[in-house]
């Protein structure tokens, strides 16, 4: 019995072993990898800032309701104020 739990201990210890390298490895791999790309890939276009243009209401729907819309809107707005 004795024979067999040492057995099981070294088994148990080579697995863990195994394991934890291969860990090492996969994050090392992952950093070289990470850093390869840096390197190699083309640096992404930055996107023009443009100015945040107030929509405008489709010419379909009526000044009147417009407006109401505007105030529905303007009234939400301050009873949620924080």
């Amino acid at each position: 019995m004795n024979d067999l739990m040492s057995q099981a201990v070294d088994l148990m210890i080579a697995g863990m072993g195994f394991v934890f390298v291969f860990l090492i490895v996969l994050v090392f791999a992952t950093l070289l990898m990470s850093k390869m790309i840096g390197r190699l890939a083309p640096e992404p276009a930055t996107p023009a800032k443009t100015p945040r243009a107030k929509p405008k209401a489709p010419a379909s729907v009526d000044p009147d309701t417009a407006e109401a819309i505007k105030k529905a809107i303007a009234q939400f707005r301050a009873r949620h104020k924080k």
